[in-house]
């Protein structure tokens, strides 16, 4: 008779706020600087996407990052007893509201699409490049971006 195995628990918020830890999260303090704001939310969803966070847990593991100005405003937009809970998909859209707002996007979006290699060396503007192309995935496809890219060191 093989031994009888225990179902595993399912994890707790606290369970995986311990996880999260481990990878040594950064921490979100607000403020006017959008760019600061994207890269803190695209290292995060990089972390709880390699553990596999379960949706449920996601908001509650973002807003654990914050401290200062953003640990503020979340006491501010936070659902109150008895309301419904924030998705994660809301949860972005407040962050993106408050701290990387449609007109920062815009210009990322604009500085991506007239980007020209001028004095830049291949290496400095596919460096540039790749880092203004995150500005503007929704409308540019793979292949079109390697048209731009050619296209601008060209010009």
């Amino acid at each position: 008779m093989s031994p009888r195995r225990e179902p595993i628990p399912e994890p707790t918020t606290l369970d995986m706020i311990f996880q999260l830890n481990k990878l040594k999260p950064p921490k979100f303090q607000g403020g006017a600087d959008p760019l600061r704001y994207e890269e803190w939310k695209r290292k995060l969803e990089n972390l709880v996407e390699i553990m596999e966070c379960p949706d449920r847990f996601q908001v509650a593991l973002t807003t654990y990052q914050f401290e200062g100005e953003a640990e503020f405003w979340w006491g501010t937009v936070k659902p109150r007893e008895g309301e419904d809970p924030i998705t994660w998909d809301r949860m972005v859209e407040l962050l993106d509201s408050k701290y990387y707002t449609r007109d920062v996007q815009r210009t990322k979006e604009r500085e991506f699409l007239s980007l020209k290699q001028g004095r830049m060396s291949v290496m400095e503007y596919a460096a540039r490049f790749n880092e203004l192309s995150r500005f503007a995935m929704h409308q540019v496809d793979t292949e079109e971006k390697n048209g731009s890219f050619r296209t601008g060191t060209e010009g």
